[in-house]
């Protein structure tokens, strides 16, 4: 509940941020008001959103597949549109999955497959110390979090005992970069955005090294978009693991899902 009346400081808070170009005024505001504990405070997120910063950041947390993951200024904030990807995890878990999230930002996608799965082992990586402390807070026990670049930060214990690789690696072409809205591209890290020309240099590193870390019949799941799934497909087919293509119109995200010969 929140500490302030309805109106007319809701309408005085609805009102700035509709001046600021916030489409979803009404929802922010109740959260900015549920989130504040002063008048003084509700102002204070009122600038800053106003200013830009992404409301996640401004309450600090993400509400995600029923989960309140924190999110701290200057990582990556998890969509929505990547509940799709967890969905495709957990359709291809088992109790007791090995699970790593790779490039984990704050750990939504690990949090929620393990949420949904028993007895998973997850693992996270991300090479933003500020999403690894973030991601730390975020799995507590649920799971052990390593700063570093994709897999080299892993303990080699893991290596062909992967059964599940969920990765959320940046994929905007980096001309695309500027098109991107003001509070992804001004408040969230560079290198999670960026996925290079074409979108998916990340993604081939990911592919490339996938092979070694998946146990037999292990799957690799990339989030990504319509115009870069080929790309990523390829890249995953080209190292040994046969993809196919998942699309969601309810959720506008594409998986692609490369999977290890169980062989």
């Amino acid at each position: 509940m929140s500490a302030f009346p309805a109106s007319p400081v809701e309408s005085d808070v609805v009102a700035a941020l509709r001046a600021a170009g916030c489409v979803f005024a009404e929802d922010e505001a109740r959260l900015l008001l549920d989130a504040a504990t002063s008048p003084g405070e509700l102002a204070e997120m009122v600038r800053r959103r106003v200013q830009g910063e992404p409301l996640e950041v401004v309450v600090g947390y993400a509400e995600f597949l029923g989960h309140r993951i924190s999110v701290d200024a200057g990582v990556f904030v998890p969509r929505q549109r990547s509940r799709f990807v967890v969905e495709q995890a957990v359709e291809r878990a088992r109790p007791g999955a090995v699970v790593v999230d790779l490039c984990c930002g704050a750990g939504a996608l690990g949090i929620a497959v393990a949420a949904a799965v028993g007895g998973v082992e997850l693992h996270a990586t991300d090479i933003e110390p500020a999403a690894v402390a973030c991601a730390r807070r975020n799995l507590a026990e649920r799971g052990r979090v390593y700063q570093g670049d994709l897999y080299e930060p892993l303990p080699d214990t893991l290596r062909g005992k992967v059964d599940l690789l969920v990765v959320n690696a940046p994929y905007v072409p980096t001309d695309e970069i500027a098109m991107m809205p003001p509070e992804a591209r001004d408040h969230e890290p560079l290198v999670a955005l960026d996925g290079g020309a074409d979108g998916v240099d990340v993604h081939r590193r990911v592919a490339a090294g996938a092979g070694e870390w998946l146990a037999p019949g292990g799957h690799l799941l990339v989030e990504t978009s319509e115009h870069q799934a080929p790309l990523t497909a390829a890249a995953m087919t080209a190292h040994g693991l046969p993809a196919r293509v998942e699309m969601s119109e309810d959720y506008y995200c594409t998986v692609v899902i490369g999977t290890k010969s169980s062989q």
